[in-house]
Parts: structure tokens; sequence; C-alpha cells
């Protein structure tokens, strides 16, 4: 499926991944509506892009659907839809203080699992309505898992298992519209140079690069954005969960 004249959205769009595969797609003459939860991020994206930047609560079914609408009306149904929304709340099970604050991992399930599973099924109802394109595809959903769904570090429950969730939506989800010719892929990025890893601290950052293999450094947020372009294009990448991480692997942390 070629980007060119093809609506899309991508969420988190205001920066990092997001931003990167907004750019990306817009380059290649997709017609781009940005959702981000930062209304601010998302419009300037979508300023540099020459698409529609919408402030949008992945979480919230109001908000999504909203955000849909207005993206359809100005752009027409989207074919493409990729996400990249999620945070990284780190916390043990049983730290210094105590067990972990429950809603401190359901905050982070809500967000990267839950928020991702929302958009998923709203964009792909709007996908079920169009028209088939040449060879029968409709759409493809291209969701953002990480490696630690399965390399998940100590303090990293919360993210892994809800980046784990992520992953294992491929497959079933891929089945259930395979009939209608909507792929749904997952990457799982390793160490990238995103705003939520660059705003750690010099020396765990520094750590991270140490523990690259090749290419000896971090992810650049447009390697990312190919990887999209390439699930989009070939329509034999389907209910899979692609490693994007020059073959590190990480170790327990603590």
């Amino acid at each position: 499926m070629n980007p060119h004249t093809l609506a899309a959205i991508v969420t988190g769009g205001g920066s990092g991944l997001g931003a990167a595969t907004a750019k990306a797609l817009a380059a290649q003459g997709a017609r781009v509506a940005v959702l981000d939860l930062n209304g601010d991020a998302a419009h300037a994206t979508a300023a540099e892009i020459g698409g529609l930047g919408i402030a949008c609560d992945v979480t919230d079914p109001a908000s999504v659907e909203a955000a849909l609408a207005q993206a359809r009306q100005a752009h027409g149904a989207a074919r493409i839809c990729v996400n990249c929304a999620g945070v990284a709340t780190p916390g043990k099970v049983v730290g210094r203080k105590g067990p972990l604050a429950l809603e401190n991992f359901a905050k982070v399930v809500q967000i990267n699992l839950i928020g991702t599973f929302n958009v998923m099924r709203l964009a792909a109802a709007g996908m079920l309505e169009l028209e088939p394109l040449a060879g029968g595809e409709r759409g493809v959903i291209v969701n953002t898992a990480s490696i630690a769904a399965f390399d998940g570090q100590i303090g990293q429950c919360a993210y892994a298992a809800s980046k784990g969730g992520v992953a294992s939506l491929s497959l079933p989800a891929a089945r259930e519209f395979a009939p209608a010719g909507i792929r749904v892929v997952a990457i799982a990025p390793g160490y990238f140079g995103t705003p939520m890893v660059n705003s750690m601290p010099d020396e765990i950052i520094d750590g991270l690069v140490a523990s690259t293999l090749f290419p000896h450094r971090l992810g650049d947020p447009a390697e990312y954005a190919r990887m999209v372009l390439a699930i989009v294009d070939n329509a034999m990448l389907n209910g899979s969960t692609i490693r994007l991480d020059g073959a590190v692997r990480m170790p327990p942390g603590g």
C-alpha cells in the first residue's frame, strides 16, 4: 500500500517516534492527522508537514472518537493508523516505600495498552467501511510495543506488561481483520533517542549506549519511521511483532 494520497493517523505524534513517523508519511504524500495529549506539540508537528494537529487523550473513548471524526472530515477516512502514544513510568513491585501503588501500575497499562487498543478499535471500524484498494487491502495498523515486552528489567513491570499486551494484540487482531484486508503489525523498538530517553541522566544514557551492539548508538526515530513505511508498503507483513533494536538484549537491571 503506497502512502501517496492516503489519509493517516499518528498518535503520540507531537514528539519522538510519532513525530518522526508523521513526517515520514507526509514526505511520501500521505495526509497526516497528528494526535497527541499535548495539543501544542501536535499542532507544531502538523505545522511542519502541512497536516492536522489534534489534542487527544488515547485513554478517553470520546476524545478519540472526536479526533478521528475531525481527521476524517479534513482528510477523508484513514487507511493508515500508527500508535506511538505511551509512557515509561518506572517502579519496582515492592520498593523502599513498600508495594507499588496500584494506580501507578494501572495508569501505565491504561495509556500504553488500553489506549492503543482504544485507537485501534475505532480506526479499524472506520477502515472496515472503506472500499478495498487494488490487491484487496483496506488499511494497516501499526502499534508500538517495546523490547521490554520480552526483556523487561527490574522496575519495568508495568511498562513491560503493557508493551507485552501490545505485542500480543498483533496476531489475534490481524486474524480478525484478515477477511477485510486490514493488517495489524507491532514494532518493538530498542533504545531510541526519544525525548523519553533523552531526559534521563547522562550516566543512564551512557549505560544504554554502552550496552548496544551494532549500530553502537541509540536508534534514530527516523529509523523507526522507515520501518513504518516498510510495513505500510509490504502486504506480507501482518500479525507480527518486529524487533527494531540492533540486536541488543536488556540485562535484568536493578
